[in-house]
């Protein structure tokens, strides 16, 4: 379906005191006063969780360039390609300016006021809500929009409208790594800081391809000056791979039986701490034995490595001093993936390589604000990692924030893929999306799009017409992008930075945050939501749910602090303030010297030895490796791999696609790597195509004969669309994020296009 163009000034209705109260005249074609008309400010960069901080350059109070900041912390004035563009994708002709609604009689969508969005918006889910129960609504939100906002959208959803179930993509890249931190340490808490990229002997990447995924990190490992190790464990050859000091090619998941092999040469060579162990862990004792099983003969077996490059592997980690693991999407999109991490976590604490620079058990988060989704959202945790099924942490909530007893929902909301599967059973009936293109992006993209169309109603809230979830809405909300609005994100290293309103939004665009108290209005239950009125506000409120916890914030004195810092690592409760400026002779946080500002803007975790968990101490987990669930075999003999393509691409392409500059950076058209003895084997020319066919679709690709992937394997960046539906559907079952990386396929060659 393609929308009708409207011009972006346009304004097809009243407005409302109502919705001149709740935009503050933003999204209307202003943008703050607080802003000076030429001049720059900073502001954190919305693409991945990097957390970049960039100057924005204003003519007549406008944002019209960025450059990195080489002040901040995080990127020292570096950018990769995504951060200088992106400011690019808000001007896109298919931005929506206004609410549309599809017209029941013709199926066309046609442009209506807001009022009447907000009107159908809430009828609907009410009917929905009256025929088949409470819990008939769903909603999939994102880790793309501000903190602020995922906690407004929570505390809407399950305080005001009396839903239940709802996630967020988050599941599709960091679920994984939250089971297993809260497992492990007692809370999703990555321990470093980004100085230890720098700070390391040795860093160990595991499914992780930092080149390319997070460029500005991989700068952040150039700069060491220890003269590091760098060992990769992934399949492919990956651009980090070739810049590694040791690349163990292992077979495709086989990683957790490579991990608990280590973790056993390891103990066998003595390479343990076990002081620490004694002091600060359990379950080793157990995880001791468990591991003797996997000799190095099994693990070179199965892994398919030699043993002369496991020996190597192992030597290498254990005569550092410092060493680092860090794992992204290889690790986290597998179907064993909570163990996987947490064989990771077990390295890392058997080796007493915690809390200290240079060293720590590190994912590396996904999205630009991730972070804030796992621990703010209201989404699958009570607010500030709390557990909807304890009564002590819902009572707590209700009295932090004024709300009436027995109103925090007893039990936790579906999963991702649970919400999908409720669709099809019919007990999802009524489905909101957020900041999210689920059409695209979920597992088996087939089933997931056929399954939209026996909802009664589907709400799309997204900058874009265009998106494949947009073009299936019966109502499209408008929302402003970043840089249209502000709040926060929380970055990989759990720093806090500010994101600030610089461009105005289009047309009638409005901030998340705007949509979400609109609705509140229209819903009838603003009054319960009374003190979330800002971003700032809810800022505040979200100090108030942090307290005590591990991700207490308390002692942010608000959004200035955060700007003047260059953004704060959390945890930084009340306490910690009080001591820096005891310290620094109690001048203000911006005032600072270099060294107080340091104690804040970096900080380790679990330093003291002690852990979240009740006892204070880490736990080891572990368990029998599972085989894949769909092996290869003789009608299907290729594993499909997939993952980033090029570090001018992010997600589904729906922002990226929108620069000039980003989008000759890499290919157009969906390609296949592929070994040349494989290519031999099918009779496939350079310039050729392939047909990629898995027992749920197939596609049609251009070949890229190279050696970066192993014979019996091919690779197929993440971005392309025909992708997904090769996956099969499975989802890890501690943490019910799916297995991307692996799926059984044939190829066949076809002649050049």
């Amino acid at each position: 379906m393609t929308f009708p163009e409207i011009p972006w000034r346009s304004w097809n209705g009243p407005l409302t005191a109502d919705l001149a109260r709740e935009s503050g005249g933003f999204g209307l074609g202003q943008v703050p006063a607080r802003l000076k008309p030429d001049a720059t400010t900073g502001l954190i960069c919305g693409f991945c969780a990097t957390g970049c901080g960039l100057t924005a350059h204003l003519v007549d109070g406008e944002a019209v360039n960025l450059t990195p900041d080489p002040a901040f912390p995080v990127n020292l004035g570096m950018a990769c390609p995504k951060g200088w563009e992106a400011l690019v994708p808000l001007d896109a002709p298919d931005r929506a300016t206004t609410p549309w609604l599809r017209n029941p009689l013709t199926g066309v969508m046609e442009p209506v006021p807001w009022t009447r969005a907000l009107e159908v918006f809430v009828s609907r889910m009410k009917s929905v809500q009256q025929k088949h129960g409470p819990h008939s609504i769903a909603f999939l939100s994102t880790g793309q929009i501000c903190t602020e906002e995922m906690a407004l959208l929570g505390a809407l959803f399950k305080f005001g409208m009396g839903g239940l179930h709802c996630d967020s993509n988050t599941r599709q890249c960091m679920a994984t790594a939250h089971a297993a931190y809260k497992q492990s340490l007692g809370f999703d808490a990555p321990p470093y800081t980004y100085a230890d990229f720098e700070e390391s002997d040795c860093l160990v990447f595991v499914g992780s391809n930092p080149a390319v995924a997070h460029p500005i990190l991989w700068q952040r490992v150039l700069r060491n000056r220890r003269q590091p190790e760098i060992l990769v464990l992934d399949p492919r050859r990956t651009e980090t791979a070739m810049a590694a000091t040791l690349h163990v090619p292992l077979a495709p998941k086989s990683d957790l039986v490579l991990l608990y092999g280590l973790a056993a040469a390891l103990i066998h060579r003595g390479a343990v701490d076990r002081a620490f162990i004694e002091a600060h862990t359990r379950g080793f004792a157990e995880f001791e034995v468990f591991v003797q099983e996997f000799t190095p003969e099994r693990v070179c077996a199965e892994a398919k490595i030699s043993g002369e490059l496991f020996k190597t592997l192992v030597e290498r980690i254990a005569t550092r001093a410092r060493v680092s693991y860090w794992w992204t999407m290889g690790v986290n999109q597998g179907h064993e993936a909570t163990r996987t991490a947490q064989a990771i976590i077990n390295l890392a604490l058997m080796t007493g390589q915690i809390g200290k620079p240079g060293t720590g058990a590190n994912s590396i988060t996904g999205q630009c604000n991730a972070m804030g989704s796992r621990i703010f959202s209201n989404v699958t945790n009570l607010f500030g990692g709390r557990d909807f099924g304890n009564p002590a942490d819902r009572a707590e909530v209700e009295s932090l924030l004024r709300l009436p007893a027995g109103i925090v929902p007893t039990e936790n909301s579906w999963a991702y893929d649970q919400i999908v599967d409720g669709i099809e059973s019919g007990a999802i009936r009524g489905l909101w999306v957020i900041a999210t293109n689920s059409s695209h992006s979920w597992i088996q993209q087939s089933r997931f799009n056929d399954l939209l169309g026996r909802l009664e109603f589907l709400v799309v809230q997204d900058l874009y017409t265009t998106t494949e979830t947009a073009q299936r809405a019966d109502l499209l909300l408008p929302a402003a992008g970043w840089a249209e609005k502000e709040g926060t994100f929380i970055n990989s290293e759990r720093r806090l930075g500010l994101v600030k309103r610089i461009r105005r939004a289009p047309g009638q665009a409005l901030s998340d945050f705007h949509i979400f108290r609109l609705v509140a209005e229209a819903w009838g239950c603003s009054d319960l939501l009374e003190a979330w009125r800002t971003p700032e506000a809810v800022f505040e409120l979200l100090k108030r749910l942090s307290r005590g916890r591990p991700c207490d914030i308390t002692g942010i004195d608000g959004y200035r602090a955060i700007d003047a810092l260059g953004g704060i690592q959390w945890p930084f409760s009340q306490a910690m303030r009080e001591g820096v400026l005891d310290s620094a002779s109690g001048a203000l946080l911006e005032t600072l010297p270099e060294t107080r500002v340091a104690e804040i803007r970096e900080r380790r975790l679990f330093a003291d030895g002690r852990f979240y968990t009740a006892d204070g101490r880490a736990v080891f987990h572990c368990s029998t490796p599972q085989p894949v669930p769909e092996p290869t075999d003789g009608h299907y003999p290729w594993v499909l791999l997939t993952g980033r393509g090029t570090s001018s691409q992010w997600h589904t392409n729906t922002r990226t696609s929108k620069s000039a500059v980003l989008r000759p950076l890499y290919p157009e058209n969906c390609y296949v790597e592929i070994h040349p003895e494989d290519a031999a084997r099918i009779g496939l020319l350079p310039g050729g195509r392939v047909l990629v066919r898995s027992r749920r679709a197939e596609l049609v690709a251009d070949a890229c004969i190279t050696p970066i992937v192993q014979p019996g394997q091919v690779f197929i960046p993440m971005h392309y669309r025909e992708v997904n539906p090769l996956i099969k559907s499975v989802v890890d079952p501690l943490s019910r994020q799916p297995s991307y990386k692996f799926c059984a396929v044939t190829l066949e060659a076809l002649p050049p296009s």
